[in-house]
């Protein structure tokens, strides 16, 4: 019997960064000896505190169905955090507790996008930005921020993709992939462009705004232009920053009534959130930030060290990232060669494939964030396994012909 399934799924393809990560375990699980760089998952434990709290959740009982939208506790810590590291006052009816932060982008978009509706998405981008907008017949509509400008949004780029069926403006900063951080000035700029398209929402995602380096300051849209609050979702989580990956806690904070649709989108969804890693996330947000920051001085070092040893790798190029926790080196001058096993490489995809398959390093190209020909390495695991990563990535180079 033939079958069929819905349209909305036609050409959606999983995530690059997880088709990786799949095709180094299947890798792992042959026995070859594969350092994997695909996924953007922090390699230490969750604070000791953080589990304890979830551990006394569970023992006070804590465990019956939640409110759709959060526990009171946990979204009265999401609004003193918003207070305290952003300058953002968020009432109980203005926040709302997701499964991860990707279902606050799920939640807006099946929220408020129609057929032909228009999401603006900087590139390179996190890949489910444009995956979930196509899924509710969005129009993904990608900002090229170019190598030579820190892969910042310029406001002018910005202008001249925007047209009357913009619906969303995504903005990621510090960025996934490239770290690239924006600076309140520079947010200050793209608020004067939106100010033209008033039915233009602003998902401002911020998940890595505690991983940055060097002195710099990351910036919320929604502070840096009050007058644009009532139209920007302020997306963020427990994920990056607290070593919580698995606890599948994100949050998002907005406008009541957009907050309000998405609560009936989740509601008939998932509904609430796991009681217990609400406890767990409430205790993360109030707890001391310097186990944050140590965590945050451990990616900027690993950071600098994968830099460096790409740096020296000839026909690589590579930015220095601001934030997050990943390198993201260009690979065009490695293009239109051969590698030692006899691929022929054309694209970044090529080159990711080869550099699995003959050195046993997963990596995911630039392809897969909207941008080629680069690559995207996770910083975020061992200072030996980065270090032997790069001495494999510079024995493939070495060998092309």
């Amino acid at each position: 019997m033939a079958r069929s399934f819905a349209r909305r799924l036609e050409g959606l393809p999983a995530p690059a960064t997880i088709e990786m990560a799949r095709r180094a375990r299947a890798l792992r699980a042959e026995g070859k000896p594969v350092i994997s760089l695909a996924l953007g998952e922090p390699d230490f434990p969750t604070p000791p505190a953080v589990v304890e709290a979830a551990h006394a959740a569970a023992l006070a009982g804590q465990t019956k169905y939640p409110p759709v939208d959060g526990t009171p506790a946990l979204k009265a810590a999401i609004a003193r955090k918003f207070v305290r590291e952003n300058g953002l006052e968020y009432a109980p009816d203005e926040i709302m507790v997701s499964n991860g932060g990707k279902q606050v982008i799920f939640n807006a978009f099946m929220a408020t996008l129609n057929p032909g509706d228009e999401v603006v998405v900087p590139a390179p981008y996190w890949v489910s930005y444009p995956l979930i907008a196509r899924m509710f017949g969005g129009v993904p509509v990608t900002v090229l921020c170019r190598e030579e400008d820190g892969f910042k949004l310029k406001a002018e780029a910005l202008a001249a993709a925007l047209t009357p069926k913009s619906r969303w403006l995504v903005l990621n900063f510090p960025n996934n992939p490239t770290g690239a951080v924006m600076t309140a000035q520079e947010l200050e700029a793209i608020a004067e462009i939106v100010r033209q398209y008033p039915d233009l929402w602003v998902l401002s995602d911020e998940i890595y705004e505690h991983l940055v380096f060097d002195g710099v300051r990351s910036a919320s849209l929604a502070a840096v232009a009050p007058d644009l609050k009532d139209r920007i979702i302020t997306l963020n989580g427990v994920s990056k920053a607290y070593a919580m990956t698995g606890w599948r806690v994100g949050f998002a904070g907005g406008p009541k009534d957009l907050i309000a649709a998405m609560r009936g989108v989740q509601g008939n969804a998932t509904s609430g959130i796991c009681t217990i890693a609400q406890a767990a996330a409430a205790a993360a947000l109030d707890g001391p930030a310097d186990l944050v920051q140590e965590m945050a001085t451990t990616y900027g070092r690993r950071r600098q060290m994968v830099v460096d040893a790409l740096r020296r790798i000839p026909g690589l190029t590579c930015a220095m990232p601001e934030g997050a926790f990943y390198a993201y080196p260009g690979v065009a001058g490695c293009l239109g060669r051969t590698s030692a096993g006899g691929a022929r490489l054309e694209t970044d995809h090529d080159f990711a494939l080869a550099l699995l398959e003959e050195e046993y390093v997963a990596a995911v190209p630039g392809s897969a964030f909207g941008q080629s020909p680069y690559l995207r390495l996770s910083c975020a695991t061992s200072d030996a396994d980065l270090m032997e990563a790069c001495q494999r990535l510079e024995r493939f180079v070495s060998n092309l012909r």
